[in-house]
């Protein structure tokens, strides 16, 4: 993989990127999520799309402190992010989560930070409708069931259904909907902060209930498009013990598999 240029050394040269792509906390420091920013870094690569990183710039959007209930917190590290986008003058953003794309989309405008922002399962069904992704040359899902767990902040917080399901569309798979999905969709149990706290006492974890969902489709793959979620379902998987069963990936790195990058 080619190196990843920052938007200093971009700012250096006197150039501008087509887009800047934010990281996020979790594809930054959890190691399975690093595997899904390389994996988004690969086709950005691959279609030629000029784009950079803020690197050691950017820091956390602010939104487990938000969703805390730390609104001087949030609006402190808000402010900050938003004082370095605007001194790049960045137009368009793309995240790998979905909940930088909900704060950055819906919160940052207030405090003077507007910006095109997309969610990269957004990005890309983009690139396969261009046609600059095909779904050939790479490894097959023929005949394999995919399940898609929608994340809370890119489906009911902000209505993007279409984008991760027509990225699979395009594999000779079978997409199998749970019962509740897309805007009856169940939390991964991760939202609202709860990813960096224990649960409250009760007689369920939510992902295993989520699990039992997953295995009434039958499907061996569950496409993710959320960090969080993928902690979750990952571990739900390992609850059930159904790891030799059930794979979870992210919508990125099955595009990424499925075109051979």
């Amino acid at each position: 993989m080619e190196q990843i240029p920052t938007m200093a050394e971009m700012a250096a040269e006197g150039k501008e990127p087509e887009i800047l792509f934010w990281v996020g906390c979790a594809g930054s420091f959890d190691e399975r999520a690093q595997k899904i920013t390389r994996d988004i870094c690969k086709i950005l690569q691959h279609v030629g799309i000029s784009y950079a990183v803020l690197g050691t710039e950017e820091s956390c959007t602010g939104d487990p402190a938000k969703r805390a209930g730390n609104e001087f917190l949030f609006q402190m590290q808000a402010m900050t992010n938003i004082e370095v986008l605007n001194g790049y003058n960045i137009k368009k953003i793309v995240t790998g989560c979905p909940h930088c794309f909900n704060t950055i989309r819906n919160e940052y405008p207030g405090l003077g930070g507007t910006y095109e922002v997309i969610h990269h399962t957004q990005l890309i069904q983009s690139l396969i409708d261009e046609g600059k992704l095909k779904a050939e040359g790479g490894e097959s899902f023929k005949g394999r069931k995919i399940t898609f767990h929608d994340p809370c902040y890119l489906g009911r917080a902000n209505n993007v259904y279409e984008a991760p399901r027509a990225a699979l569309e395009i594999l000779d798979t079978e997409l199998v909907e749970m019962k509740r999905c897309k805007s009856n969709g169940l939390c991964c149990g991760a939202g609202g902060a709860q990813m960096f706290k224990e649960p409250e006492k009760g007689n369920k974890e939510i992902n295993d209930e989520r699990m039992l969902d997953v295995i009434e489709t039958g499907a061996s793959v569950i496409a993710s498009g959320c960090p969080f979620c993928m902690t979750m379902l990952t571990d739900g998987v390992k609850h059930m013990e159904k790891e030799q069963d059930i794979k979870v990936l992210d919508i990125a790195e099955i595009t990424v598999r499925a075109n051979g990058l």
